[in-house]
């Protein structure tokens, strides 16, 4: 069984089980967390697809962590123009483990 959901304005596909990260979402370490934006559920030949979402489909998971991402350099340059810009950016995320798939 795995199922879309869509967190952080992307979508990811989820197995129980999984570690998975994700966005930065306001939750405690340790902490339950649910997920009600699923897309899709598969569950061996039963296929429910939601417009757009599944009605009472529900993905809990567990905070694992919280961290950020690796440094990503930008770098812009115009030649012969006199131009350089330099600028790093590192994305904050949170670590969740898939515990349970629901759909009702």
């Amino acid at each position: 069984m795995y199922a879309l959901i869509k967190t952080g304005g992307k979508q990811f596909k989820v197995t129980e089980g999984q570690l998975l990260k994700v966005e930065k979402l306001s939750a405690e370490v340790g902490k339950p967390y649910s997920i009600d934006n699923v897309l899709s559920v598969i569950d061996g030949e039963k296929v429910t697809i939601g417009t757009p979402l599944v009605k009472g489909a529900v993905v809990n998971t567990t905070v694992v962590s919280h961290g950020r991402g690796d440094k990503v350099k930008i770098f812009k340059m115009n030649r012969r123009k006199h131009y350089k810009k330099s600028q790093g950016h590192r994305q904050s995320f949170t670590e969740i483990k898939i515990d349970k798939i629901i759909v009702k």
